[in-house]
Formats: C-alpha cells, structure tokens, sequence
C-alpha cells in the first residue's frame, strides 16, 4: 500500500467532506437566498470532490472501506482535515472569509495535481478543478463586495480576515506524506504553492481595500495539527451531527 497516498487523500477527503458540512450549516440561515443556494451548491461540489478522494483512500487501503465507512464511521483522532475547515462559521462574513482563503489554495493545488504522475489523482484533480474555479470566483466577489461596501462590513471582514488568517499556515507545511508524494511526482510541496496564493491573495485584498496580515501571524503552531489527527473540540460536535443516522442504524441503506 502507497501509505503516503492512502494518507493524502484521506487529507483531502475530509478537508472537502468537514467544508461541506459547515457550509451546509448556512441553509435555512443565509443572508440572501441567492446566497444561501451559491453556498448550498459550493456544499455540494465539496461533497462530491471528497466522494472521490474517499473512494480512492479505500482503494489504496484494501481493506474494504468505501466512501461512506470511511466518512461517517471514524472517530475524530482518525480525521485528518486542515484545521481551517472545520472553523465554526460565526458570521457569513467570517464564512466568507475562510472559504476566499482555502479556495484560492485550493485552486493553485488542484491546477498542480493536474500534472500528477498518479493517473487516478490527476483525473479527481482536473474534474474538482473546474468547481474550484467557480468557487473562487465568487469568494473574490465577496470579498470584494463586503471589504469594499460599508463602514460596517469594512471593519468586519477585516476582523474575520485576521481571524482566519490565524490557520492558513497549516495549508502550506509539509510533512513526510507530502515530501514522499513530490518524490514519487504525485503531488506538490506544500511551501511551493505559499507565492502564487499570497500574491492572488493579495490582489484580491487590495481591491476589496483590507489589509493583508503579515505572514509570521499565519503560521502560529497552536492552529496546525489537523493532518496528523489533532483537532479542536468544533469538529467532535460537527462530526456527532454528521454521523448520527449511521451510528444509530449501523449498516442502514436507503
């Protein structure tokens, strides 16, 4: 079994897969029903990209564990989701914000696992890629709209930008399951993809008029661990949500 690969897409698996679910959150409680079906559509692109990297991860593994064992019957130790993903959403200004910040790393991994030697991750790659790009596309929108709207929401997107400025780091460490995977020409170092986000990243904040936090505040160590099982206490009540019909009816089918 290639475990570096097992490992990365379980890693992208359940980065999607604990998105989703807090995007999901939003519906019924939208700020503007346009908003609340954008929102409810990006949940649902999230839910099929982590369907294939689940699938992948239980194929890798052979021991069984489909998409579904793999998402609904794991305790939290055993998620490996960037920390970032399972932030409470607060605000839609702070949703805002943390989506903008992983879409746009998102995007710049994807468009790179599209040159993958691994055939199977270049295909999930290059068919996530072409949602991602619509994902960002309107997290910009909205950055843009409410950095750049009010006195009001000037002052709270730079608040939630800080905020979730806090857990960027964690995206671009790299670990021995990402250097094994740029040996073998699978995947990216992490640290690679840093220029092309920041500067992205910084256009986009310029044009919506806030301020782009420095660089040392993105990479404090009380917000990593999340790719080596460790998490906050967030993702234990998301996941108790999330799974509640199959640890009730274990082994129930439609």
């Amino acid at each position: 079994m290639n475990q570096a690969l097992f490992n990365y897409a379980l890693r992208l698996g359940d980065s999607a897969l604990v998105l989703s679910q807090r995007l999901c959150e939003w519906t019924g409680h939208g700020p503007a029903l346009e908003e609340e079906l954008a929102t409810a559509n990006t949940a649902l692109d999230l839910i099929g990209q982590a369907r294939m990297w689940l699938t992948l991860a239980g194929e890798i593994e052979g021991k069984g564990r489909d998409e579904d064992a793999l998402a609904y019957l794991r305790d939290t130790h055993d998620y490996y989701n960037y920390l970032m993903a399972e932030r409470p959403n607060g605000h839609y200004g702070d949703t805002t914000a943390r989506q903008f910040l992983f879409d746009v790393w998102h995007y710049f991994l994807l468009r790179r696992l599209c040159d993958s030697s691994n055939e199977r991750v270049q295909e999930i790659a290059e068919k996530s890629l072409k949602e991602v790009t619509y994902h960002v596309r309107r997290s910009i929108d909205l950055m843009v709209r409410l950095g750049d709207g009010t006195e009001e929401s000037h002052v709270r997107m730079q608040e939630a930008l800080n905020d979730a400025w806090k857990h960027v780091g964690e995206l671009f460490l790299d670990d021995d399951t990402t250097r094994a995977l740029h040996e073998q020409g699978i995947a990216p170092l992490n640290e690679s993809l840093w220029d092309e986000w920041y500067e992205q990243v910084s256009e986009v904040l310029a044009e919506a008029t806030l301020t782009v936090p420095a660089k040392e505040n993105a990479f404090h160590k009380a917000h990593r661990g999340g790719t080596q099982g460790h998490h906050t206490e967030a993702l234990g009540f998301l996941l108790a949500e999330m799974q509640v019909l199959q640890r009730t009816y274990p082994g129930a089918t439609w």
